[in-house]
Parts: C-alpha cells; sequence; structure tokens
C-alpha cells in the first residue's frame, strides 16, 4: 500500500471517525489540571483556552480504534485500570494524595458520561491516553516557549509573555505531575515506562538542538553524520511522543506483539514527517499563514533539514552554521541560499518517504475507517501548512 500522490484530494476527515471521543479532550484535561491555587490553575489551563490541532491524541484514538479489529494476546482487551473502578480510581489512599493540598480534582472527579465500556471499541484507558500525550506536549510547548523567548502561540500571547517565565517552567512542570498521576492509574507497568521515557527524551532532544552538530564547532564542515544527528534529535524532540503512544495504545488494547510494533513504526515515520514538513513550512510560508513567526528556526540559531542539504552543495554555510547564524545578514544569506538549493525539494523527498514508510507499517491491519484515517493522516502531513 503506497502514500497517494501530494495533489490527491482528502478524502475524509479522520476527526470524524473519532469525533465523540475528541469532543470531551478539551474538558477532561481541563479536569486533570485543576489546582486549588487559582493563579496556577489559570497557568495550568492557558494554551488548553484556544483548542490546538490535537494530532497527538487524535493519532492516539485512531490507533485505539485501527488495532481493535487485529489479532490480540491472550489476555485480551486488558484494560486493568478499568476493570479495578476506573482510570480515576487512585492507587494511594485518597487522603494521603491530598494531604495539605487544598483541593485536587483528579482525585474525585465527574468525566463526561457519554460512553460506557461496552458503547465502543476505544477502551477508557486508550482514552486517557490521548489525554495524557497532549498533557506532554503542552508541557513541553511551555517550556520551549520560555527556551526559545517566544511570544506568541496559537495567535495569542505565549504563556511566558502573559505570565512571565517562572510561572510558564512550573505550569509546564504541572502538568508532567499531572500527567504522571494519570499515567499511574492506567496500572500498566509497560505503558508508564514507555510514556515517562518520553519526558527523557523531550529533554535530550532539547540539550541536542543546543547544538547543530555532535561536536558543536565553531566552523564545521558537512558529513553524512550531520543530517543523522539532526534526525536523531527530531526523532527525540518530536517524533518520540507519537512512536511511543501509538505503541501504547495498541499494549492497552491488548494487541498482538507483531500489531504493536506495526503501530509504533507507523508513529515513529510519521513523527519524523511530521517535523520535517515543519521545518520547510519555516521556509516556505508566510508569518500570518503559519501563525507563529516564519524563519523561526534560523532565528534561534537552528539549523533544520532543508538548510542542511543545502550546505552539502554550499560549504560557505558552514561558517553561519558554526556561528548560529548571529552575524550580521546571517539569516537572510542562509535563507537565500536554502531558496536557490534543492534542499527544500530534498526534505519533502525525505518526509515522504519516511509517510510512505508509515503507511506500509499498518497494511497489514484489518480495512476500517479509522485505519483509513490513519492513512489520511499522512497526507494531510504532506499537505499542510501550518
Amino acid at each position: 500500500m503506497s502514500s497517494p500522490p501530494p495533489d490527491a484530494p482528502i478524502t475524509m476527515d479522520p476527526f470524524q471517525t473519532v469525533a465523540r471521543e475528541m469532543k470531551f479532550l478539551t474538558g477532561n484535561i481541563r479536569q486533570l489540571l485543576g489546582s486549588g491555587h487559582p493563579t496556577l490553575d489559570t497557568v495550568a489551563k492557558y494554551y488548553t483556552q484556544s483548542e490546538g490541532k490535537y494530532v497527538r491524541p487524535m493519532l492516539v484514538l485512531l490507533m485505539s480504534r485501527a488495532t481493535a479489529l487485529t489479532p490480540r494476546t491472550p489476555a485480551s482487551r486488558r484494560d486493568s485500570g478499568f476493570a479495578r473502578g476506573g482510570v480515576d480510581t487512585p492507587i494511594t489512599e485518597p487522603t494521603i494524595l491530598a494531604d495539605e493540598n487544598p483541593d485536587t480534582p483528579i482525585s474525585s472527579r465527574s468525566f463526561d458520561s457519554a460512553h460506557t465500556p461496552g458503547e465502543s471499541d476505544i477502551l477508557p484507558s486508550q482514552r486517557r491516553l490521548a489525554e495524557i500525550t497532549e498533557l506532554i506536549h503542552t508541557a513541553s510547548l511551555l517550556h520551549d516557549d520560555v527556551i526559545d523567548h517566544s511570544i506568541s502561540r496559537r495567535a495569542a500571547p505565549s504563556a511566558n509573555i502573559e505570565f512571565g517565565n517562572k510561572m510558564a517552567v512550573l505550569a509546564g512542570d504541572f502538568l508532567l505531575g499531572r500527567a504522571s498521576v494519570a499515567l499511574a492509574r492506567l496500572r500498566d507497568p509497560e505503558v508508564t515506562e514507555l510514556l515517562a521515557t518520553v519526558i527523557a527524551n523531550l529533554v535530550e532532544g532539547e540539550f541536542m538542538q543546543l547544538k547543530n552538530t555532535a561536536r558543536d564547532e565553531k566552523n564545521p564542515a558537512w558529513t553524512e553524520d550531520t543530517v543523522t544527528y539532526y534526525l536523531q534529535k527530531t526523532y527525540l524532540k518530536s517524533a518520540s511522543l507519537i512512536s511511543k503512544s501509538c505503541r501504547a495504545a495498541a499494549i492497552l488494547g491488548g494487541s498482538s506483539p507483531e500489531v504493536v510494533e506495526a503501530s509504533y513504526l507507523y508513529g515513529k515515520n510519521l513523527g519524523l514527517a511530521f517535523q520535517l514538513v515543519d521545518d520547510m513550512l519555516d521556509y516556505t510560508v508566510s508569518e500570518a499563514e503559519l501563525g507563529k513567526p516564519a524563519g523561526a528556526d534560523l532565528e534561534l540559531g537552528l539549523a533544520t533539514a532543508p538548510l542542511l542539504f543545502a550546505w552539502k552543495d554550499n560549504k560557505s554555510l558552514g561558517r553561519l552554521v558554526g556561528r548560529k547564524f548571529t552575524g550580521e545578514g546571517d539569516v537572510q544569506r542562509a535563507r537565500e541560499i536554502v531558496a536557490s538549493s534543492t534542499g527544500l525539494q530534498q526534505t519533502r523527498a525525505l518526509a515522504q518517504e519516511y509517510v510512505d514508510k508509515a503507511i506500509e507499517a499498518i497494511s497489514g491491519f484489518p480495512d476500517s475507517e479509522a485505519k483509513a484515517g490513519l492513512v489520511e493522516m499522512c497526507t494531510k502531513v504532506m499537505k499542510r501548512r501550518k
């Protein structure tokens, strides 16, 4: 099964396949983030006011539905959290969890009642996983905006501008704490291990991003390792959350090892393609269309795929990469070199390779709306403009 051509029309909206579950996502996430401290409550929920694209939770829900039709391990449809009283049931005594905290809504909450376990092929634990995935992603946005000195996010002032760096960092930490509690209540050690690794991967990727090359030389020379280093960084910072959450969705559904691995490969390849397209848009789309400053990567000193491919043919970029585009006119010069090179075409071609691999990974899944949605997500990634 191959990817549709780039000009293929969007044949269906993946969102509609999981619309019922997505309908409650924002409300459930906001409940997970409740705090007795009014300021923390406001900052923690700030990025949930204007709903994001929710790509990651939607992929988790689509994968959950697509794998519901695949072969099971003997312990079929294991949903131990639900079996023991629900994904909101504390493991520790509630009085100990609350102790001196004035209000811990996560311990006593009323979730949407539109679903009963027998009504959907997406399990309660998988739905909670989708929410956890968005919490981790949003925490990373809060931290990234501080690191990058961002001024806007989702067409509004970024949290660091609105509340200051300290509060934005603390809110990100709080989101990770809430995600960890919700993760523990899924009562699945393998899934907990996977998502905890994601949090570590995000930090590792951020550290790698601080350097454009492994040795971070002042006047680096282009080598094949340059692109390898970039792709490793990209996996850790962007694709790890998608790959490991897709894998976790299949694990929670009790899928066979082969299906679990296929889910992981789909997420890994789609995640890499997603970021490659993102890097490309930074060079090709206007600020108004992108919803954030265009050319921001170079301003931050980051050499992404289009520039790395251009650098292979234009060695003069090495000096600019080494000084992280801080010299006068460096950013404009770099943009001009990329524009006149094949860097953007090579980036798109590599993204298409990853998309094709993602589609191939799930080609053995039984045909369903959810599987079609996963394939359509690959088409949408290649077509996206923001």
